[in-house]
């Protein structure tokens, strides 16, 4: 049984006559019900006033019909004296007295909350409530529950900062004290209210780890410049940041209200707070929903197709790539916002990759349809794999994030096999080449080749060509077979690189050797999972 007690006159009738709504005077006494705040505005008005009418020597306590239990109290101790009064040049002013009931009726009649600047009233009504439902379902989102945020405007935290001075200040006349951190904080308030109604409008559960969100944004132009003064006492919590239109962040007001002292605030802003003509406005109404991943295997059949976007100085030099004739479909179905593609490894336009495929994973931002079955997907797989003769992909499933980092895993310790058509200036014979065969776990030093040196660090790396296989095709040509560790530049191996790859082929044949051709022939990651195709 939650109830506001005989302590908690004096800061009822204090906080009403100076213009604070009902839901922040509960805040302010600490009241934890939740079903409370949920209360018509209206009733509330009226149970608070007729709290302060009850005749104090017969009613000791007034009691609330409700069942949740208070998660927070006012601290019971003796405290020193508050702050003096501070002159009419700033800080606590004078306000009318305590046992001045009458007044306090009177004055409750305020419309817009002096310290929660209308959040706790007009946005808690059903109108707000349809009206950020009807963003929602306007957004054609596939969701099963969802989590709400609400992002308030910083100079709350400064008029919740000069009510709980003008509160502490009574509170230490009458002998007890009040923490900052025993108020109910005012967006936990709000969405004990707000949770119900949306989860009964949008017929689904409010649930703090959904990945739908629903945001609302306040702002109150009115009051904006009211937390300025900050920026003089503390210019150490306000840096610019690139990101930020203002330097006057949520986060960084509440740093420097943590750090000024109460008689340096109490000169540059009033206590009470004054009471504003405009309520708050929802400047946005938006919904997100968390990402979606998807993998599979593909195949690229094109000598001619990058991997990723080939675009060089703002020129784009070829019309596709493997990531796009992907990524479209993808995009279509589950209606998102962007993506981003990753794969274990990425092949040169020039080079096939075949057999089982390389496996990628693409992150669909913001989608609006999220449930696939097996069934759709494989219809997917198939959309994808008849839109190209260039790219197959197969194996295509939806992921969680942390399945992805599988790919990633262990990328240097796994191996890849290769196919190498290979031109020597030199005649050879069978016999010429026969001892590559032999050859195993050979090491090799490669310095960072020429052609990627524009976009990767200069370096020496280790890598480990764990066997080869020749096939004899004409004097000045043979295939070869590799497999060797990940990450191992192939065409490097072959010519050598300027002497930057050593040994190489052509310092193993003693001749000039190049490389004309060459297949990824498989990935050896055990990811994603095969699937019956």
């Amino acid at each position: 049984m939650s109830s506001l007690t005989e302590k908690d006159r004096p800061i009822v009738q204090l906080l009403l006559n100076t213009g604070t709504c009902p839901r922040c005077i509960l805040r302010f006494c600490c009241v934890g019900s939740q079903t409370l705040y949920r209360h018509p505005y209206k009733d509330l008005m009226k149970d608070l006033k007729e709290f302060l009418k009850k005749n104090q020597e017969k009613e000791d306590t007034v009691c609330f019909d409700v069942v949740d239990p208070p998660c927070k109290r006012i601290r019971l101790e003796h405290t020193a004296e508050g702050p003096d009064d501070v002159s009419h040049n700033g800080g606590l002013q004078q306000i009318p007295s305590v046992n001045n009931e009458n007044t306090a009726v009177e004055n409750s009649a305020v419309k817009v909350c002096n310290v929660c600047l209308g959040v706790l009233q007009e946005f808690c009504e059903v109108d707000f409530v349809k009206k950020v439902c009807q963003k929602v379902n306007s957004a054609d989102y596939q969701f099963t529950s969802f989590v709400f945020s609400v992002s308030l405007p910083p100079q709350l935290s400064v008029r919740e900062r000069a009510a709980w001075l003008l509160v502490k200040q009574e509170m230490g006349n009458l002998g007890l004290s009040l923490a900052k951190d025993d108020i109910v904080q005012l967006k936990e308030a709000y969405k004990w209210i707000i949770h119900p109604q949306l989860s009964e409008e949008l017929g689904v559960p409010a649930d703090g780890k959904s990945l739908f969100e629903v945001s609302v944004v306040f702002a109150h132009p009115e009051t904006e410049e009211e937390c300025h003064f900050l920026a003089t006492a503390c210019p150490d919590c306000f840096k610019p940041a690139k990101n930020k239109q203002s330097v006057f962040t949520r986060m960084a007001v509440i740093k420097a209200l943590e750090k000024i002292k109460e008689e340096d605030f109490l000169k540059h802003f009033p206590c009470p707070p004054s009471s504003p003509k405009n309520l708050c406005v929802a400047l946005e109404i938006q919904c997100n929903n968390g990402a979606v991943f998807v993998a599979g295997r593909y195949n690229k059949y094109s000598r001619n197709l990058p991997q990723t976007p080939w675009i060089i100085d703002g020129e784009r030099k070829l019309e596709s790539s493997v990531e796009e004739l992907i990524s479209e479909h993808l995009m279509a179905e589950f209606k998102a916002d962007s993506f981003n593609f990753s794969s274990s490894g990425r092949e040169d336009v020039d080079v096939r990759t075949l057999g089982n495929g390389r496996p990628f994973a693409i992150e669909l931002v913001n989608p609006r349809r999220i449930h696939f079955t097996a069934e759709e997907m494989k219809g997917l797989q198939q959309t994808i794999n008849n839109s190209s003769d260039k790219i197959q992909v197969r194996d295509l499933q939806l992921v969680t994030r942390s399945a992805i980092g599988r790919m990633k895993e262990g990328e240097e310790e796994k191996t890849k096999t290769y196919s190498a058509l290979i031109w020597t200036d030199k005649a050879i014979q069978k016999e010429d080449i026969a001892f590559l065969d032999d050859i195993k776990e050979l090491k090799l030093d490669q310095k960072t080749p020429l052609r990627v040196l524009h976009r990767r660090p200069l370096a020496v790396r280790c890598r480990i060509i764990h066997t080869m296989k020749s096939e004899y095709i004409d004097e000045h040509h043979f295939r070869l077979h590799l497999k060797t560790q990940a990450g191992t530049y192939i065409k490097e191996f072959v010519h050598g690189d300027f002497g930057r790859t050593k040994p190489n082929i052509g310092s193993l044949l003693n001749r000039t050797a190049d490389i004309l051709e060459l297949d990824v022939e498989s990935v050896d990651v055990d990811w994603p999972p095969a699937l019956d195709n």
